[in-house]
């Protein structure tokens, strides 16, 4: 990934991967925003794990799947991306002609990181008889050496559309492997990585919530460990976590992932409560250190000055675009 600056901006990204410009205090952000769209023909897709503000001046919120499909269809001429790097890659990847451009540069991702593609090319070289599935949350260098990518939403149903004696590496995700090798009955070897986000939730502290809240139900994301997801009462992506929220009778929920799509939970069904479930560390919340780099000011800035841009080797892109075209049509033959 690389940045491009403006010449007549005066501005650059700074060392922490943001732009350094002096914000004037009396901007109405909201407002600046809008027409910031208009003016540019700009579309503003943001995560569920992105701050209330920036969720509420988006023009779609959505997990993984919801965002490429998003990314693909769009006929803006600017993709503002309000996630983390590997997402404003992949608006890139599906997008060469359109400028793509994201808040912070250095948003980046715990999981994506821990599969570092040197690395993982040698490991799939000791499997050559297997076909590489992976998470979508890696890098463009993962993702070209993909035969095809998952969202924790269309991971089941794509692995079941290969045959059961086909042999499948499962990158990055551990803790989403294990558990899709459980649902499908596959033997998948697993890439050993793993979300910071989703594997420091205390069974501990979940299971004494539990007891204070003894009709809550507990839901939770499969990039979780395998005890925690022994506990849910029920397992999904998060927009299955979302739309759960939205259609169960039960009126309270301890939600074990980011905190984030607490706020979209809490404005779909304002009579609910919704507990998240502690992690392991002092903090009383989990929060993705990485999602929560976005700022609605780094946001109106990255709009303003169309910087830090998204870049890509064109060999790399089309490489990584194959695996993920193969994700968008088998998800859209299954009505996902």
């Amino acid at each position: 990934m690389q940045t491009e600056t403006l010449e007549n901006a005066k501005a650059h990204v700074d060392q922490n991967g943001f732009l350094d410009v002096e914000l004037d205090p009396t901007l109405d952000l909201f407002a600046e925003i809008e027409r910031l769209k208009k003016q540019k023909n700009a579309v503003l897709l943001a995560h569920y794990y992105q701050e209330p503000d920036i969720q509420d001046v988006a023009d779609y919120i959505g997990d993984s799947l919801g965002l490429a499909q998003q990314a693909q269809k769009t006929s803006a001429d600017m993709i503002v991306f309000a996630g983390v790097h590997f997402m404003a890659e992949t608006a890139k990847i599906l997008n060469p002609g359109k400028k793509v451009v994201i808040p912070d540069l250095k948003a980046g991702c715990s999981l994506s990181d821990s599969c570092p593609p040197p690395l993982f090319k040698k490991f799939k070289e000791q499997h050559p008889d297997h076909v590489v599935v992976s998470y979508i949350n890696c890098s463009a260098g993962i993702k070209a050496l993909s035969d095809v990518i998952v969202t924790s939403s269309n991971a089941k149903v794509i692995v079941e559309s290969f045959p059961k004696d086909q042999k499948i590496i499962f990158a990055p995700d551990k803790n989403l492997g294990a558990y899709i090798n459980k649902v499908t009955g596959r033997n998948m070897v697993l890439w050993n990585g793993a979300c910071m986000v989703h594997e420091i939730f205390s069974l501990e502290k979940i299971t004494r919530l539990k007891t204070r809240h003894p009709n809550a139900k507990f839901i939770a994301h499969p990039e979780c460990e395998e005890p925690v997801l022994r506990m849910a009462d029920y397992i999904g992506s998060t927009t299955g976590l979302l739309k759960f929220t939205q259609t169960d009778p039960s009126t309270e929920y301890i939600v074990a992932t980011e905190t984030g799509i607490l706020h979209q939970m809490m404005k779909a069904s304002p009579q609910k409560t919704f507990i998240p479930a502690p992690p392991t560390n002092s903090c009383a919340c989990n929060d993705c250190p990485h999602m929560k780099r976005n700022t609605l000011e780094k946001l109106y800035l990255c709009m303003e000055y169309e910087m830090p841009e998204i870049l890509m080797d064109e060999e790399l892109r089309v490489a990584a675009k194959k695996p993920i075209e193969r994700m968008l049509e088998i998800s859209a033959k299954a009505g996902l």
